[in-house]
């Protein structure tokens, strides 16, 4: 990279799909939590942005914060105290385009992971060089069985799905929050 990352991601728990396609919002989870900061972290974003608009979920996922940032479990664990610094709460995905918006005094490219491939897709050596470039992106991510048509709406283009050699494709955010971020921001050994 020759300038700063502008990347943040997201991970959103509203508006999101069941597996019967209905919309719902989902439960924040310590794992998303800790391991996508973790990777966040290791790849260097700006931002872990948790958006939940339940108020019981943004004082779970507050607390979990906070004990690994304020509490005895960043004492005893510096490193992931780093990672979880990255984590902000917010309630609506619009709160964090305004957010961005004001730090890079522009909107950010808003870019959307699905399993399914999508039209206006971006591929990774795309969305790489715009990153390298130094445009502001934010990528977000859904919870339970993906992001609801709503939010897939929005976005200015759909990263191409991750695949296996086989037909089985349900990995967890977290896992695909991984491979995404190393697609985009990994050193490249091949």
């Amino acid at each position: 990279m020759t300038g700063p990352i502008r990347l943040d991601v997201a991970l959103i728990h509203y508006p999101v799909r069941n597996r019967r396609g209905e919309t719902i919002g989902s439960a924040v989870t310590n794992l998303d939590l800790h391991d996508i900061a973790r990777a966040g972290r290791t790849f260097g974003i700006t931002t872990y942005w948790v958006v939940t608009p339940f108020a019981g979920q943004q004082r779970l996922a507050a607390r979990i914060i906070d004990h690994w940032t304020g509490g005895y479990g960043g004492t005893a664990n510096p490193d992931r105290r780093d990672a979880l610094d990255l984590v902000r709460i917010r309630g609506e995905l619009d709160e964090v385009i305004d957010e961005m918006t004001g730090r890079w005094d522009r909107r950010p490219l808003l870019l959307a992971t699905c399993a399914r491939p999508g039209h206006r897709a971006m591929t990774f050596a795309e969305a790489r060089g715009r990153i390298e470039e130094g445009v502001p992106v934010l990528i977000l991510f859904g919870t339970a069985w993906g992001l609801a048509p709503e939010v897939l709406d929005r976005v200015d283009a759909l990263l191409p799905p991750i695949c296996g050699p086989g037909a089985y494709n349900h990995l967890s955010v977290r896992s695909a929050a991984s491979i995404v971020l190393d697609r985009l921001l990994g050193h490249r050994q091949d």
